[in-house]
Parts: C-alpha cells; sequence; structure tokens
C-alpha cells in the first residue's frame, strides 16, 4: 500500500506550490473535482526513488464562517489517511498564533508532523528557522518552493520518515511478463449507489472458486480471486471502503483515494454507471482518473431493465455525448440485479486485458505507421512536411508506440488523434487507449554556426628568377 502525506497550515503558506512542485512528474496524476478547490486534492508523486500520495488541503483558519469549517473539516480528513504530515509555515511572515493552534492539533493526533518553512527566498536558513523552534516540532525544513530551494530535503525527510515509500528496484518488466493471460486484476468502480456491490455479487455467483477478503488498512481495497471459464480474476473493490460512519457529506460516499489506488493495482477497469440517472458529474470525475492512469476500460450501464424505448435511446446518446473520450471501450447495458447482459462483461475484460497487454514487432508497426502516412499525410510545418521514419513498443498496459522522425514535435493533436485510432483499429485494440509519443531525431547541424568566410591576406608572388643563358 502506497503511503500517504498530506500538506496542512494556515491559508497562503504556500501548499498549493508544494503539492505542484513535488507532483512535478509527467506521471502525475491528479483529482481535483470542480467546485470544491478549497477541499482535498490528490497527487501521486513518483520522484528520488520515491512514490506516494499526497494531498494538499484548504487553510486551517479560526474564522467561524461555514467555508472554514469546511476546509478545516476536509484538513481533518486528510490528516486521518495520512501517514506523515507535513505542516507548512509562512517564513516570510513569521510564527503566527493559528500556527501554535495547528501544531496542538497535530499533535493531539499523534501523527508523524514534519514541519516546513516555506517562502524563505533570500533568507539565511538559522534566521527563517530560529523562532518556529518553540513550536516544539523538532527540525524544521527550510524551503522555497517558488524556487524549487530544499524540495529535495522533502524528499530525504520522506524516506527516513515512511521507508515503504521507497520504490523497490526489479528487473525490468519481470513482474508482468511473469503475470499470465488469465490472471487479471479487474477493479469496479463507480458512485454509490449505481449498483456496484450487486453487480459485484452477480459477476461471483455460483461458480466461483475461490472468493476471499484480503482486509488491509482502512483505506486499502479488498481483492477477492475468483475463477470463471477457466481464467483467473483478482476482482478489487472498493464498495465495502467507500463510507465514512462520521462524515455526512455527499462527496464522502466514495474516495479519491481509494480510487487512485484500485486504478494502481489494476489491468482493467469497469465503470459502473446508474441509466436512471444518466451521467452525472461524478460519473466524470471517475472517467478522468481512469483516462489519466491509462488503464483498459470496460463500461456497464446498470438499471438497463424495466426502462422504455425512449428512455434506453436517451441514455445511449447520453453516454455517446459526455463520454466521448472513452469511445475505445466497449459498452454494455446489463442489469446486474436481473443478470441480464452481466454474461458479456468478462468476456469484454478479456479483450480489454489482451489489448492493453499486446506486444508488437517494430517492422509491423512501422509498416503500420507507413499505411496511416500512405492514406493521410501528417501536416506541413514552415513549408516543410513532418517526417516519420519507424515506430517501436515503449510499453503496455497501456500499449506506449514511440514514433521517431523529424519535426514530430510539431505534429497537431488531431493528426495524433487520427495515428491513435488508426493503430487502434489495424492492430484491433479493443477497451485500451494507445499512446502516441514522438521522437525527433536529433540534426548534427542544428547547433553548429557557420564558418566565417576566410580572410587570408593575399600571398606575394615569389619573385620571378631569370635564367642566364
Amino acid at each position: 500500500m502506497k503511503p500517504v502525506i498530506a500538506l496542512v497550515g494556515r491559508p497562503n503558506v504556500g501548499k498549493s506550490t508544494i503539492f505542484n512542485r513535488l507532483t512535478r512528474s509527467r506521471d502525475a496524476l491528479v483529482a481535483d473535482f470542480s467546485g470544491l478547490t478549497r477541499d482535498r486534492i490528490y497527487g501521486t508523486v513518483r520522484e528520488e526513488g520515491l512514490d506516494f500520495i499526497l494531498i494538499d488541503t484548504g487553510g486551517l483558519t479560526d474564522q467561524g464562517d461555514n467555508m472554514a469549517d469546511l476546509m478545516r473539516k476536509q484538513a481533518e480528513l486528510a490528516i486521518e489517511e495520512a501517514d506523515l504530515v507535513l505542516f507548512v509555515v509562512d517564513g516570510r511572515a513569521g510564527l503566527m498564533p493559528a500556527d501554535h493552534d495547528v501544531a496542538q492539533q497535530l499533535r493531539n493526533q499523534g501523527k508523524p508532523v514534519s514541519l516546513v518553512i516555506n517562502k524563505t527566498e533570500g533568507e539565511q536558513r538559522e534566521m527563517a528557522a530560529a523562532e518556529f523552534y518553540s513550536l516544539g516540532l523538532g527540525e524544521p525544513l527550510v524551503i522555497s518552493a517558488t524556487q524549487g530551494r530544499g524540495i529535495s530535503d522533502i524528499f530525504d525527510q520522506v524516506a527516513t520518515t515512511l521507508p515503504t515509500a521507497k520504490v523497490v528496484d526489479t528487473a525490468p518488466d519481470a513482474s508482468e511478463d511473469e503475470v499470465k493471460a488469465e490472471d487479471i486484476r479487474l477493479a469496479v468502480l463507480g458512485r454509490p449507489n449505481v449498483g456496484k456491490s450487486t453487480l459485484i455479487n452477480r459477476l461471483l455467483g455460483e461458480e466461483r472458486v475461490v472468493a476471499y477478503d484480503e482486509p488491509g488498512t482502512t483505506r486499502d481495497s479488498i481483492h477477492i480471486p475468483f475463477e470463471k471459464d477457466d481464467v483467473n480474476y483478482t476482482l478489487i473493490d472498493t464498495a465495502g471502503v467507500r463510507r465514512r460512519s462520521k462524515v455526512s457529506e455527499k462527496l464522502e460516499k466514495f474516495s479519491v483515494l481509494k480510487t487512485l489506488q484500485a486504478l494502481e493495482d489494476a489491468n482493467v477497469v469497469m465503470l459502473v454507471l446508474d441509466a436512471h440517472e444518466g451521467i452525472v458529474e461524478q460519473d466524470l470525475h471517475l472517467a478522468g482518473l481512469i483516462i489519466e492512469s491509462g488503464r483498459a476500460v470496460v463500461l456497464a450501464v446498470n438499471k438497463w431493465d424495466g426502462l422504455e424505448k425512449s428512455e434506453r435511446e436517451w441514455v445511449t446518446a447520453n453516454v455517446e455525448r459526455r463520454l466521448p473520450f472513452m469511445n475505445f471501450a466497449k459498452t454494455h447495458f446489463i442489469s446486474a440485479l436481473h443478470g441480464s447482459g452481466v454474461g458479456l462483461l468478462l468476456k469484454s475484460v478479456r479483450q480489454a486485458y489482451q489489448s492493453a497487454m499486446t506486444r508488437v514487432p517494430t517492422s509491423r508497426l512501422t509498416r503500420v505507421l507507413e499505411d496511416a502516412v500512405a492514406d493521410h499525410q501528417p501536416p506541413l510545418v514552415r513549408g516543410r512536411r513532418i517526417k516519420f521514419r519507424y515506430a517501436h513498443m515503449g510499453g503496455k498496459n497501456p500499449p506506449r508506440i514511440i514514433i521517431h522522425g523529424n519535426q514530430t514535435e510539431s505534429t497537431p493533436n488531431s493528426y495524433k488523434r487520427y495515428l491513435e485510432n488508426f493503430f487502434r483499429e489495424v492492430l484491433k485494440l479493443q477497451g485500451t487507449p494507445v499512446m502516441i509519443e514522438f521522437k525527433t531525431s536529433d540534426n548534427p547541424y542544428r547547433d553548429r554556426k557557420p564558418k566565417p568566410p576566410e580572410t587570408t591576406a593575399k600571398r606575394q608572388r615569389p619573385p620571378r628568377h631569370s635564367r642566364k643563358g
């Protein structure tokens, strides 16, 4: 289980800047809920040999209005989920009374706390840290998030405090090569009350061979191994941990943290939707997280039974209109309660898994690329045609295709989408996104300065020697 770190502190101390700095990796996964920017924001940090989940929170303030209460409650939830708390203070403003209150609250929680003094541009470390020792939180980390100074100290502190955050070196692709095609890790995601638990029970059914829960921490997903049609699956269920008894906010009916962990563990994701309600905002947020993770997808539109023809047409159009970025996923209209349509789900899961884990030789990919260019030429850039030379596999789950050539960095997004769809169609990749990356060949003459013209002095002709004859 990935460790979790929370950023807390007063408003405007630079927590979001630190968050953005730590999650600078291109693989960073950020879930920002519309209209909830004052609440918790989750990101995945993969830097400096570490891998952990980071939570940004709104500022803790002693104002007694409803917004301040909401922000405080969200920060308390982040602290409860965290294995380590980074308490951020403002070195420019100095020690404030509210900082003492936050420090006392953190001590009462009993969680490991590291004090981070931000906004120390142009100040000596000792001078910036002097007055903050009175908080009694040990040696502070003195940083400037805007300049990036001291960020490496945060990573060192995380590595020391949370050994589980360290990435263990393994042979490249060893774990995936050992996974058989039948061992499929399937995450079932969906907002509350879409019938996810009913569908899970239906998938397990009477034919299950093995089904048991592996309890972990309170934020762990539940892994349920089972067998169907001679294929082994591990079903990752977040239904049992999506709700907190002490929290009444509608947002807390499903947890972003559990979604991130389920996506991290899964090969294929089954997104369950409610046909009676159509696609709502929470569905779009979950779909966005799935797309960012690059996982293969199967869509299950539940509660299909009992709908009139006009209602079914509306639901179908609603799915196509609001989820166009998932047009590669197979959509099933089912009734988990009565079992109609459920039997075809696992077939699509297997197809999506095989597509996500596919390996294609370089020669084959290059031929497909040549066919795509022959059908539709890339555009001109500054009067010159973008030229693709060859393509090769750069990874799987999802399939990552690296295309080499000249001026490839200027390829427009519209042509990139054309290539993605062309590769997916020709290679028959169903249910998985296809990632295209471009590599431009280095021009050995690009940075070479032209030689100045030779300015040689006129050579004087040697004097003619007269011959005496």
